[in-house]
């Protein structure tokens, strides 16, 4: 979900309070909380450039196939 929140953010389509949001549900369902999701969690909604900077930290494969049908309706 990074990858397409940073392409979200970069390409006008998700505001930053989304990915916060998505932040937070992280945050309740991981069973460790990294520092990446704190960061993001406690950012502004306008804080775009901030989010967008956490969102690179997050670690993980891209799975491009559930990418490209995420990104096929924007």
């Amino acid at each position: 979900m990074a990858e397409y929140y940073i392409r979200g953010l970069t390409g006008g389509f998700v505001a930053a309070a989304e990915v916060i949001a998505w932040a937070d549900e992280v945050i309740v369902a991981a069973p460790k909380t990294e520092d990446w999701m704190l960061d993001i969690s406690t950012c502004g909604p306008d804080d775009r450039m901030d989010v967008l900077h956490h969102l690179h930290a997050v670690q993980g494969e891209v799975d491009q196939a559930a990418l490209d049908q995420l990104l096929a309706g924007k």
